[in-house]
């Protein structure tokens, strides 16, 4: 029980942990869609932001204007100051606004007094908003702000570059630095538990992460330059998931080790270890009542039977358990009983040994006086001339002596059993004075098969005595053979006076067993036979009856083809 239950346990883990592993790949392919969607809007806001500045007419003009006059100069900069100063505050999550045109004027816009890294032209960042061509550019996550040295709280910063339409060429970029939040919001979307990284890469393999995350190792990151679209990889003790921005280069990733995805597992083997070691412990409990109920019993029992082996059999077992041993017990009792009582018996039987066989050899002189006896009468009647009687004599004496030898299995030839029908039809001849026609048709080649003594003598007897005894008419008695298949039918046939339907069916019934015997048309002979062939042989052999009112009888005796030599079983 507890290794079946060992066995079942594990199977059923290792089933869940393939299934719960599974759907939190499926989960984390989703999620990480999701998350992409929630870029692509981002994106798009992002966009917009931009190029409401790039795309400003009003301010590419006094950009490109060139004036010596200082107040010109002044209200011109002021004037790029109000309009970046109106996009600043119609968004909340806008830190700084700053306008970097190729002469080297630069025009802020922040929550702070600005102070302008004068380093910025040799920054990353510059360089690929220079080398944009136009298009909006992702930078990423900065733990402060990248030109004004003055903001030091986490940005996400974003440009483009800001170009002269009517001569379409690039005058200077522009930097948004916005909150982060609604990144890293996006980003913490991915993480499936406690201990997850999320990153966001840049094509170029520069990752902007939250905060919290510690910053990669990238040699143990996956490659993802065989990928196009998607990553969901089980890898190293953790789950990789990727999925590549469609508005540009970038992925936006999430690694989770298998610790925080085997919470559940780790539940589940401890509810299980704690289950399975209760059922251990009840189960062995319930092993050892129900054994000691079994095994009780049976010792009473064993005890009992070895009293028997040497010669005790007053002894007896009372037991109250299960059923089956109850039942066990009672047969054993009832079997000592009658072992004791076979043991009287045959001290009884053994007393009277030598008087049985006395009468034994008695038993076997008088047949013999009787065929002396009836041998020494038909001398007699020979002697006087009665050769009818004489003849009648002798066909009894053969009929007697036949009838009385049942040694070898009572099994003899079809031949020998003629023989003696052959006697039997002539006294039944003589007893007719002539009103019974006898027809034979026996092929020669069955009259050796193997028959048992006494098959054909009952059903002509019947026929006789039921059907052609007491008709007015010639009588007819057909005795042939017919072979179907493996089998032989030995028919016997006549014209007598036949039986009714509900008489045929009360005998039919008595030889199938299912009605009491009669002593009626039938009678008690061709029931024993009938039963007797079916043992010998089998229940597809036997007699089989055919009988019409005013036509006669038709009798078939069913037997197997077996040839001299043979033996019954």
């Amino acid at each position: 029980m507890s290794s079946i239950l060992l066995i079942v346990s594990l199977l059923y883990y290792n089933r869940t942990t393939v299934q719960l592993h599974e759907k939190i790949s499926d989960l984390s392919q989703k999620n990480v869609s999701q998350t992409a969607g929630l870029f692509s809007l981002l994106y798009k806001g992002y966009d917009s932001l931009s190029k409401s500045l790039s795309n400003n007419f009003e301010m590419i003009r006094l950009i490109n204007e060139t004036t010596d006059e200082p107040a010109v100069a002044y209200i011109n900069e002021q004037t790029i100051t109000n309009i970046i100063g109106s996009i600043f505050y119609s968004r909340d999550d806008l830190v700084g606004i700053h306008v970097i045109t190729d002469k080297g004027k630069i025009y802020n816009y922040g929550n702070y007094m600005n102070v302008v890294d004068p380093n910025y032209h040799s920054q990353d960042w510059y360089k690929q908003l220079q080398a944009s061509s136009g298009k909006m550019v992702w930078l990423g996550v900065y733990q402060h702000s990248l030109i004004d040295q003055v903001e030091d709280s986490p940005v996400f910063a974003f440009g483009r570059q800001i170009y002269d339409l009517n001569e379409h060429k690039p005058i200077g970029i522009v930097l948004y630095e916005t909150n982060p939040q609604p990144v890293l919001d996006a980003l913490e979307n991915l993480k499936l538990g406690a201990h997850s990284q999320v990153y966001l890469m840049s094509e170029d393999g520069r990752f902007v992460t939250s905060a919290t995350d510690p910053a990669p190792v990238l040699e143990t990151l996956p490659s993802l330059k065989n990928f196009q679209h998607q990553i969901v990889r089980q890898e190293a003790g953790r789950l990789v998931v990727a999925s590549k921005l469609s508005f540009s280069g970038w992925w936006v990733m999430s690694i989770t080790p298998d610790q925080d995805l085997n919470v559940e597992l780790n539940e589940m083997k401890r509810y299980l270890l704690i289950v399975i070691s209760i059922l251990i412990i009840v189960s062995t409990l319930i092993a050892s009542m129900v054994s000691k109920t079994i095994s009780s019993p049976l010792k009473k029992l064993i005890r009992e039977m070895r009293q028997v082996e040497i010669g005790n059999f007053r002894g007896m077992v009372n037991v109250s358990s299960y059923q089956e041993i109850n039942i066990l017990v009672a047969s054993f009792n009832r079997m000592v009983r009658r072992i004791e009582e076979l043991i009287e018996r045959v001290k009884l039987s053994s007393v009277s040994e030598k008087n049985a066989e006395l009468h034994a050899l008695q038993s076997q002189v008088n047949p013999h006086f009787l065929y002396n006896t009836l041998d020494m009468i038909y001398w007699m009647l020979d002697e006087e001339g009665n050769e009818q009687l004489g003849e009648l004599v002798l066909s009894l004496s053969s009929m007697f002596r036949y009838s009385s030898q049942w040694e070898n299995a009572a099994a003899v030839t079809l031949r020998e059993e003629l023989e003696q029908i052959g006697h039997y039809l002539k006294i039944i001849s003589i007893r007719l004075e002539g009103r019974l026609k006898i027809v034979m048709d026996i092929d020669e080649r069955w009259l050796n098969i193997r028959v048992p003594k006494m098959t054909v003598q009952p059903v002509i007897e019947n026929a006789v005595k039921h059907g052609l005894e007491s008709l007015s008419r010639q009588g007819v008695l057909k005795v042939y053979t017919r072979e179907e298949d493996s089998i032989l039918k030995l028919i016997v046939e006549d014209n007598g006076e036949g039986m009714s339907t509900g008489e045929l069916e009360r005998l039919l019934l008595s030889l199938s067993g299912d009605s009491p015997k009669e002593g009626g048309k039938g009678g008690i002979g061709l029931q024993n036979l009938h039963r007797r062939l079916q043992h010998m042989f089998g229940e597809e052999y036997g007699l089989q009856i055919q009988s019409f009112p005013g036509e006669g009888t038709q009798v078939a005796i069913v037997l197997p083809i077996r040839l001299e030599g043979d033996t019954f079983t």
